[in-house]
């Protein structure tokens, strides 16, 4: 019995931590969702394009079709402290396949040369990536969930 009520405690324990990691789903309120569909007098159109990856809240934003990828990013909440920036992809499907642009913002907080921000097109998709100290934090944080799991195993197992 006091192993089962062990057992019992730790399951519960783990969901818990797990429920408040990762829990929080952002939604998409970035200003660029009140866009009237005119500027300056002109009608524009409004394209779907994707950000995902290490920004304050990624997924699907309707924007208009001359959004350039920094308005993207400052829509989706700019970039988190574990961005990557030097190797922003977007994907982008054509009549000859998948296309895969890189751009380095850095360059672009250096220079401003505007040229290096692209315009999006339809369907886009921004991948925003991570550090490397970032993957390795999430893989310690992985393994001392594994550490964790297996001390309580023995800690169960050893209980007379």
């Amino acid at each position: 019995m006091r192993k089962v009520i062990v057992i019992l405690i730790f399951l519960v324990t783990v969901a818990i931590g797990y429920a408040q990691t990762e829990g929080n789903f952002p939604t998409n309120q970035g200003s660029i969702y009140l866009y009237s569909g005119t500027l300056a007098g002109v009608e524009q159109l409004k394209i779907k394009a994707y950000i995902w990856g290490q920004v304050r809240n990624p997924g699907l934003y309707i924007i208009p079709d001359n959004t350039d990828l920094l308005t993207l990013i400052s829509s989706a909440g700019g970039p988190t402290e574990n961005a990557k920036l030097t190797k922003i992809r977007i994907v982008r499907s054509s009549a000859e396949g998948e296309e895969i642009i890189m751009v380095n913002l850095k360059d672009y907080t250096k220079t401003g040369n505007q040229e290096l921000i692209p315009i999006l097109q339809p369907g886009d998709t921004v991948i925003v990536p991570g550090t490397t100290f970032y993957a390795i934090s999430k893989v310690a944080e992985w393994l001392a969930d594994v550490v964790i799991i297996f001390s309580v195993y023995n800690l169960i197992a050893n209980i007379k």
